[in-house]
């Protein structure tokens, strides 16, 4: 099945690295016009790059999603300078704190996770959402976790913030049709993200961090197999699917 997202536009937030860069780079393949934001500049090159190899066609622009300002101009330059928005990946995310406690847990570092996570989140569909609408539709894919969902996670913070975002999804799915919501839901994968908490739980623990990633990488799954599966989900191919997504 050829999957094309020709006349599209695609915004994505944490488009830098992990699965919004591998996303921002399968959706420009497919025809999309792509948009990013975050904080990670460097990468954010890279990314761009990355896109114009494979002939497409990208703007980043440096945005943190806790700062709801920047999050709606990143939208409003999706629609004055490419003519809407059909597409939104929230992608940004952290993780912090992994295996400490509850009793443990400072709460600046529930905060800050909360705020990118979960915030982030809302702020990007507050602010896209009237845009899609302009659109008349399109396809709004929320990246949560299985932590938080189905099961526990290494993070008080991470867990809750994810099981958030599933929450968001469920509540505002049935206010904004014909726009279509899913919560996407990835397994284990080799970004950036994964790859820090594996390191961060293992200095914890005493052992050698670079060995534990080394160990991990080698089960861990592509981010550009969920880019795919997203790549999917964004095209008229992907009409009928409903509700959840859960990937390797």
């Amino acid at each position: 099945m050829d999957i094309r997202l020709n006349d599209k536009v695609a915004v994505i937030t944490g488009g830098s690295t992990g699965i919004g860069a591998a996303t921002a780079i399968e959706y420009a393949r497919a025809g999309a016009k792509v948009v990013f934001g975050d904080i990670n500049e460097t990468d954010a090159e890279e990314t761009v790059r990355a896109i114009r190899e494979v002939g497409g066609v990208a703007r980043f622009l440096r945005t943190d999603v806790m700062v709801e300002a920047e999050v709606a101009d990143l939208m409003k330059t999706a629609n004055t300078e490419f003519g809407g928005i059909h597409i939104l990946v929230t992608a940004a995310g952290i993780l912090r704190g992994p295996n400490v406690r509850i009793d443990e847990f400072e709460t600046a570092t529930f905060d800050s996770v909360i705020d990118v996570n979960l915030k982030g989140t809302f702020f990007a569909l507050k602010h896209a959402v009237p845009i899609m609408r302009g659109c008349e539709g399109g396809v709004i894919l929320c990246i949560a976790s299985g932590a938080g969902v189905r099961g526990g996670s290494s993070s008080v913070a991470y867990g809750s913030s994810k099981g958030g975002v599933n929450g968001l999804v469920m509540v505002v799915e049935n206010q904004i049709s014909p726009i279509r919501i899913h919560t996407i839901c990835p397994g284990g994968l080799a970004t950036p993200l994964k790859l820090g908490q594996i390191a961060e739980s293992a200095r914890r623990e005493g052992r050698d961090p670079d060995a534990a990633v080394a160990d991990a990488r080698k089960s861990l799954g592509d981010p550009a197999g969920v880019a795919r599966v997203l790549t999917f989900l964004a095209s008229d191919a992907g009409s009928y699917t409903r509700g959840q997504i859960f990937t390797r």
